[in-house]
């Protein structure tokens, strides 16, 4: 059974950068591409960004494009998360996902979930 593990999230002020890694286990983590959504109190989940099992495609939603950056480890089993800039608005927990469907940025395109890892950004 895959199982994603995420780490990296906490308590960071704005125009700060936090770095989130999501490891996955019990499966070949090049069979799979992997997103990263978050979801803020009060809200739905969103889409934030996402990676072909190839890295050959990339995508990021506007609101993080040009501050977060998303990349890919096969040797470690690990997805990687950069945020940088951090606003008070990109608080939220933040969910690693692997799929195997062409469409990315769609939360029904991802058969397994991480349980998640917090990111606050205020002052």
């Amino acid at each position: 059974q895959v199982q994603l593990l995420e780490s990296g999230g906490g308590l960071v002020q704005p125009g700060y950068s936090l770095k989130l890694s999501c490891q996955l286990s019990g499966g070949t983590f090049r069979d799979y591409g992997m997103g990263w959504f978050r979801q803020a109190p009060g809200k739905q989940r969103e889409f934030v960004a996402a990676i072909s099992w190839n890295a050959g495609r990339l995508y990021y939603a506007d609101s993080v494009k040009g501050r977060f950056t998303i990349w890919r480890v096969d040797a470690e089993n690990t997805v990687y998360l950069r945020m940088t800039s951090l606003n008070p608005e990109d608080t939220a927990v933040y969910y690693c996902a692997a799929g195997q469907k062409y469409i990315m940025t769609e939360a029904d395109s991802y058969d397994y979930w991480g349980q998640g890892t917090p990111v606050t950004v205020s002052r």
